[in-house]
């Protein structure tokens, strides 16, 4: 024990007298807190383009403007370096939060900008991915003078006031890509340069770390109800009595394969009527629970369709359902994206409706 206390203040006495390396001290005013960045390849280099939210000056909680920089590289870190060097303030990585991946980078590989966030001490894994489907430049830009954060907070189901899409983290999606070499991620367009320009563009899937197409309307929906974490969405029907709105509010989803070595799957949905102008009878509710049913169903088979189109199994329905017979599973996953995209699943919808 004495030598244990005898080696710690050793230690703390070498940092006392400046033989230990200690960071350098910085007052958070003069720092310049990253909160979102975007990276895109652009004329054969690496750009990075930062943003923070507005930034707090003075005693008195005043407010400056969100600071934007750009800068390029042939590597990220060279573009990184290159950013401190176009600010008066400290730039710091370590609350990026969101990271945008334009379309031409993700259509070459995603893969070193992971990789590069993963090593980086600042940086880690637990930043929000997205891909923009145009530049990621333009992207972080259209925050303006509020920065850009806030508003994709909104755009996140899983976030306290998004409604739009699931949201991943920049590791889910590094894990997916070691471990099954493939991953689906939320996708953004941008339609201008004005507060709320940046709107869903349904989900970008990757194999290899390379971008494979998005898919959009029923096929993202149908995304989120395998996933098992589907979005809040309205579904509108009409009855005898007029139209009829319902909320889609939970999803499940399970998957087993068979002695055949054919794919199972059964999705869970909880439906919500939510506007109606007459009361319904139980066989109009039965009816519109069947519809429900079966325009779910059409969703989920639209998704699965692509996916198999790409041979990419995103959301490691195989591996999941492999669980439940461990021998049939050994001798497809050898080769699963072949079978992944041969064999056709079996899907079943099952609604839960409440009035």
């Amino acid at each position: 024990m004495r030598g244990r206390i005898t080696a710690l203040w050793a230690a703390l006495c070498l940092l006392l007298t400046g033989c230990g390396r200690m960071p350098y001290p910085r007052e958070m005013e003069d720092m310049a807190l990253l909160r979102t960045m975007g990276v895109d390849r652009e004329g054969g280099m690496l750009a990075l383009t930062v943003s923070t939210g507005p930034r707090a000056r003075g005693l008195q909680g005043d407010q400056e403007p969100a600071l934007v920089l750009s800068a390029h590289g042939e590597s990220l870190s060279a573009a990184a370096l290159s950013l401190q060097g176009l600010s008066d303030s400290y730039v710091f990585f370590g609350y990026v939060d969101q990271l945008l991946l334009g379309e031409e980078l993700a259509r070459e590989n995603v893969r070193p900008v992971l990789d590069w966030f993963a090593r980086d001490a600042e940086l880690g894994l637990g930043a929000r991915v997205w891909v923009v489907r145009w530049n990621a430049r333009e992207a972080v830009e259209s925050g303006g003078d509020r920065g850009v954060d806030s508003h994709l907070t909104t755009l996140r189901a899983d976030g306290e006031m998004g409604v739009a899409s699931l949201s991943r983290t920049a590791g889910e999606v590094y894990g997916d890509l070691l471990e099954q070499g493939t991953a689906y991620l939320p996708a953004l367009t941008v339609s201008g340069q004005e507060a709320g320009a940046l709107k869903d563009g349904g989900y970008a899937v990757l194999k290899d770390g390379t971008l494979m197409g998005y898919l959009e309307g029923d096929e993202a929906l149908g995304l989120e109800l395998l996933a098992g974490r589907s979005s809040v969405h309205v579904l509108e029907e009409r009855t005898g009595e007029g139209p009829v709105s319902l909320r889609v509010t939970a999803s499940s989803a399970a998957g087993r394969l068979t002695g055949e070595g054919r794919l199972s799957l059964t999705c869970r949905v909880s439906v919500h009527l939510e506007e109606y102008r007459h009361p319904l009878t139980a066989s109009q509710l039965e009816d519109l629970q069947n519809r429900v049913k079966t325009r779910e169903e059409g969703r989920v088979r639209a998704a699965l369709d692509r996916l198999r189109d790409w041979k990419a199994d995103c959301l490691g329905l195989g591996p999941r359902a492999g669980l439940t017979a461990p021998r049939v599973w050994s001798g497809l996953q050898v080769d699963w994206d072949r079978a992944f995209a041969a064999l056709e699943p079996e899907v079943e919808v099952r609604v839960e409706l409440h009035p």
